[in-house]
């Protein structure tokens, strides 16, 4: 019994690429790749590939880049890779209802989340940001809906105490990789039962603004350590402090009493600098001014100690 399946892949950042990676090492086929077109990226906006693209190319992969899969010229050309199943990782494009039954087997997503929960464009964020311990990774069966495809497989990921939006990232790109190949084996062997999703236990990730990166110094200070680190790499927790924006790259909640109002000073030093919040003490721990690289607190402290009194305000 042949085992191998012929894979149509669509993904387009890092999250992606790895996912790529692992199906290229596996025993299935890839018959096309489909990409975001080139954007440009970074401060001099050059137009570049995307990761999955570079690793397309790299391994000699026909890649496609159309703007749409609507058309249908566009959707002829994926009818004509006579693929067994589409795999979806971070493609950043919606597929079309015709779409999603071209494919003998359909369209599966790796999706970032214990789904239900989380639902949406920023499951990974919004898993800190909440609190969450435990998230994971789900391979789901697409439909028309935002996410609410019947599962295939799930894997949880026991969260670190200080995991960031990054560190979750990449951890949950190699657990998604895994289960997307363990999912392919048993769909070859029709191995895999569907779970239809509990639709009254759905949360929703909104994708994230640069608005609710401001540091509300008035909530409890392991809120505020959520936020920090959910919006590490993107877009950067900040407050004000002497007039300008300081960004916060990490910060460690305490949970002390004090009689101070919210963003009081309350100690500085080499090891970190406290700061009163809504409940219990933020400290910081890497911060970046306007034009500058992020930099620990002891660097920090060194160069502005001499402004950094006990009692004063980040306003």
């Amino acid at each position: 019994m042949d085992t191998s399946l012929k894979i149509i892949f669509a993904g387009t950042p890092t999250f992606a690429a790895v996912a790529l990676e692992a199906l290229l090492q596996s025993s299935h086929q890839l018959v096309a790749v489909y990409t975001q077109p080139d954007k440009p990226s970074g401060r001099g906006l050059k137009v570049l590939p995307s990761p999955v693209k570079e690793l397309a190319l790299m391994y000699q992969l026909p890649v496609y880049q159309p703007i749409s899969l609507k058309g249908s010229y566009e959707q002829e050309t994926l009818a004509n890779f006579k693929a067994d199943v589409m795999v979806v990782a971070a493609y950043g494009m919606l597929l079309p209802a015709p779409v999603l039954t071209i494919p003998r087997l359909g369209c599966v997503n790796i999706h970032p989340s214990l789904l239900p929960r989380w639902r949406g464009a920023a499951p990974i964020q919004r898993s800190i940001f909440a609190g969450d311990t435990i998230t994971g990774v789900t391979i789901m069966q697409m439909d028309q809906g935002l996410d609410t495809g019947p599962m295939l497989l799930q894997r949880q990921y026991v969260m670190d105490p200080d995991e960031t939006s990054q560190t979750l990232h990449d951890n949950l790109a190699k657990v998604g990789a895994e289960a997307l190949i363990q999912t392919l084996d048993l769909l070859a062997q029709s191995k895999l039962k569907k779970q239809i999703q509990d639709n009254s236990l759905a949360t929703y990730a909104n994708k994230i603004t640069k608005e609710e990166a401001l540091i509300d110094w008035e909530q409890p200070a392991i809120e505020l350590e959520h936020q920090v680190r959910a919006f590490n790499p993107w877009p950067v927790a900040y407050t004000s402090w002497k007039g300008q924006s300081l960004r916060i790259w990490n910060a460690r909640s305490i949970a002390k009493e004090h009689q101070a109002s919210p963003r009081t000073i309350l100690r500085a030093d080499r090891n970190g600098i406290d700061v009163a919040t809504g409940n219990g003490v933020l400290r910081l721990l890497q911060v970046q001014l306007p034009g500058k690289k992020a930099m620990s607190i002891t660097d920090f402290y060194n160069a502005r100690q001499h402004e950094l009194k006990e009692g004063e305000k980040f306003i």
